[in-house]
């Protein structure tokens, strides 16, 4: 949190920030250790001056983006290793303990019924968007405090909205580092280690992490130990900071992610097609699904250069960032021919960079301006090579038997750039009521030429030093994530295998939506924070994504018309070495008439959307988590639960029905997962400090249908995963 500057409202009261620094961590809970790397000594035992400088650069960092109005849920490093798994869990299992976040299959997560619309920054740096689907680019270990930024965003936020993940990076000034070990079920190997330290005016902090296991993608079958399901994932992150002088500073961020996955395989399965591809005879070609051998790969490499001046009236940091990913999905040649229809090969590879320039200046005692202007150029490369078979004017296969596959081979690349700016005004009308109020302009280039500028305002009111409330309006402007947008011509499968019934494929439209948003937060007897915050959004061309054939790789589609709503409860309660925290969320997402991409879906559902609204398919209507933590000499003992009203599937319809089914018209069903923690930490260990851990994930073995393997843009099942033991040490130096 940054230090309030004079005559000026507090962060927490603009945002109403809830912080599970304390909450989780304990780290502000009577009797918690202190954190023996919270301020570097300088010899002789007086605080070093650059540690002076580099905190008061940061508060400098995080003044030119503030969130103002927004609704913002903080877990700081502490909390994490609080949780269950610790910094050993995918950061999405962190973003799930925020309120409004629902679970889906492939890591996906939803905020506030939104299909993917989430932007990542790393020190306040925009990460371009990247290829991955199961992969996650940024680990916890690198996280100093992970911001959840939703609501009515201010005008520094745009394109995506449905949640900024901020990510505060480690940037520790003590020389010092660990070694950890954590595994256990699922055949769970996870090495890991950081290092950190300084000299001078220069820091650096690195961290690097492997995993490999049986589970790398949700279990099909909801077996604990699916076939075919192993993964091996490498990640290294690095941050180095040099301070020039005591107004400036430049930092230089790196990462690198190489995950490989197997798709896991359904047991007893024989292809549906009844095709004789290898026998003269005619006989249908039996294939095992469990013999099925699909893998996907997924690469990405990041880097950002800042440089950041403050001269106390003024503070400005310009940006260079770059992000590089891969994908490539290699099919079963034969079993995916045989079930499918169509053996593709795809390639995928997205190269973008860009500048990221923004500051504020202090006008007067009520009027604080902002601006930026980020520009960001962006070239994606799709290779796909498929195999089909042909077939005659009724759908039969022609040509045999034996049936000869043909290849279509499809090559493209395409640029896009995105144009930025924006500029906004916090004014201070009272001591305690404040307008932020500004514009923001965005200019796409892809495979459409779009733009739109728009307005933004928040008001705050601080009614009282315990009870803040805040109201907002902002209009946003989404494209399409432009490396997934396909670059196939669908015609090219006419009278094959891989044909379409519907051909129509318009290119998707950019999203244009109304966001309005308003809050109350109120904190009693100094222990419990209570927040109520409700939301309604109406969208134009409303986002949607989708997986629609055996590469799993999400394809953009828009609904003409769509909406959101719902309400957030949250609660934290910190007194002594206890700490609990609950939210709660209700929430709809609906959409009407798919009108781009739409060789994607049967002419039945096109039908039946083009005249209904719809729940889109990764909506929950409820979801909810919550935990509590107990800290006492050393030891912590603490557990999570999530749950969730489940997601959607097709509803079908009896005989004799208009139509065969209700596109996402059933709930599957709900589920609540529980999960415990247990850690100690040896302060007079041989050779330093050491920490042991214990935790259980789903420790009651609740089966999860998270899919059911129906829905809009929905291909296969996937569930939870089923209860796991796992154990860690880590070693500090």
């Amino acid at each position: 949190m940054r230090i309030p500057r004079v005559g000026e409202l507090t962060t927490a009261s603009l945002v109403g920030v809830l912080s599970l620094s304390g909450v989780l961590g304990g780290a502000a809970s009577a009797g918690a250790a202190p954190d023996p790397q919270a301020t570097a000594i300088a010899p002789g035992g007086t605080v070093s001056e650059f540690v002076v400088t580099a905190k008061r650069l940061d508060e400098a960092r995080a003044s030119i983006q503030p969130q103002i109005g927004a609704s913002v849920y903080s877990i700081t490093n502490e909390a994490i290793k609080a949780m269950p798994g610790g910094d050993n869990a995918p950061l999405d299992q962190v973003i799930l303990q925020a309120p409004g976040v629902a679970e889906d299959s492939y890591g996906q997560i939803h905020v506030r019924g939104e299909h993917n619309g989430l932007q990542f920054r790393l020190n306040g740096v925009i990460l371009p968007e990247g290829l991955s689907v199961f992969s996650q680019a940024l680990n916890p270990k690198l996280a100093d405090k992970v911001d959840l930024i939703t609501g009515a965003l201010p005008a520094q936020y745009g394109l995506r909205t449905a949640g900024i993940v901020d990510i505060t990076t480690k940037s520790d000034l003590q020389n010092g580092g660990s070694i950890s070990m954590y595994g256990g079920s699922h055949n769970e190997i996870n090495p890991s280690g950081e290092i950190h330290g300084s000299s001078g005016a220069f820091s650096y902090f690195f961290t690097a992490n492997y995993l490999q296991n049986g589970l790398g993608i949700e279990s099909p079958d909801g077996s604990s130990l699916p076939l075919h399901d192993k993964t091996n994932q490498f990640q290294a992150f690095a941050y180095l900071e040099d301070i020039l002088d005591p107004q400036s500073r430049v930092s230089l961020i790196a990462g690198t992610s190489d995950q490989r996955f197997q798709i896991p395989d359904l047991n007893g399965g024989q292809p549906t097609l009844g095709l004789s591809v290898n026998d003269p005879t005619g006989a249908p070609t039996p294939y095992p699904s469990q013999d099925l051998n699909e893998n996907q790969r997924e690469n990405t490499q990041f880097v950002a250069l800042s440089y950041l001046h403050d001269t106390g009236r003024f503070t400005g940091q310009v940006s260079l960032f770059a992000r590089y990913s891969t994908l490539k999905f290699t099919p079963d040649p034969l079993g995916d021919l045989l079930y499918n229809g169509v053996s593709q090969v795809a390639s995928k590879s997205d190269t973008a960079g860009g500048i990221q320039a923004e500051g504020v200046y202090r006008l007067t005692d009520t009027h604080t301006l902002r601006g930026g202007v980020i520009i960001e150029l962006d070239r994606g490369d799709s290779d796909t090579a498929s195999q089909v078979l042909p077939t005659n004017a009724a759908g039969m296969q022609v040509g045999g038997p034996p049936f000869q596959p043909i290849t279509i081979i499809q090559d493209g690349g395409k640029l896009a750039q995105t144009y930025s700016a924006y500029l906004q005004d916090e004014w201070k009308l009272l001591s305690n009521l404040t307008l932020n109020y500004g514009l923001r302009f965005d200019q796409f280039d892809g495979y459409r030429d779009e733009n739109q500028l728009s307005p933004r305002a928040n008001l705050v009111w601080q009614a009282t030093p315990t009870t803040t409330l805040h109201a907002g309006f902002s209009r946003y402007f989404s494209p399409p994530p432009f490396e997934l947008i396909g670059q196939q011509t669908v015609s090219r499968f006419n009278n094959t295998t891989g044909a379409s019934a519907v051909t129509l494929d318009t290119t998707p439209y950019a999203e244009r939506a109304n966001y309005y948003d308003v809050g109350l937060s109120q904190v009693f007897m100094r222990s419990l924070t209570v927040g109520v915050d409700g939301y309604y959004k109406t969208d134009k061309n409303l986002v949607d994504e989708g997986q629609f054939g055996a590469p799993i790789i999400l394809t953009p589609f828009n609904y003409a018309k769509g909406y959101q709503k719902g309400i957030e409860v949250t609660t934290s309660y910190s007194h002594g070495g206890l700490t609990v925290y609950t939210n709660f969320a209700a929430q709809v997402a609906k959409g009407k008439d798919i009108i781009s991409s739409q060789f994607n879906f049967s002419a039945a559902d096109l039908a039946y959307i083009a005249d209904n609204y719809i729940n889109l398919d990764h909506s929950a209507s409820y979801t909810a988590s919550g935990g509590v933590s107990y800290f006492w000499r050393g030891t912590r003992v603490g557990g999570d639960v999530l749950y969730g009203s489940g997601l959607r599937a097709d509803l079908e319809l009896p005989p004799g029905s208009p139509y065969p089914d209700i596109p996402n018209g059933e709930t599957l069903p709900s589920y609540v997962q529980v999960n415990f923690a247990l850690s100690h930490r040896f302060e007079d260990a041989p050779l330093g400090p050491l920490v042991v851990r214990l935790d259980v994930i789903n420790a009651f073995d609740k089966i999860i249908e998270l899919r059911n393997g129906t829905g809009v843009g929905v291909f296969a099942p996937q569930y939870g995963p089923r209860r796991g033991f796992f154990a860690g040490v880590t070693k500090e130096f």
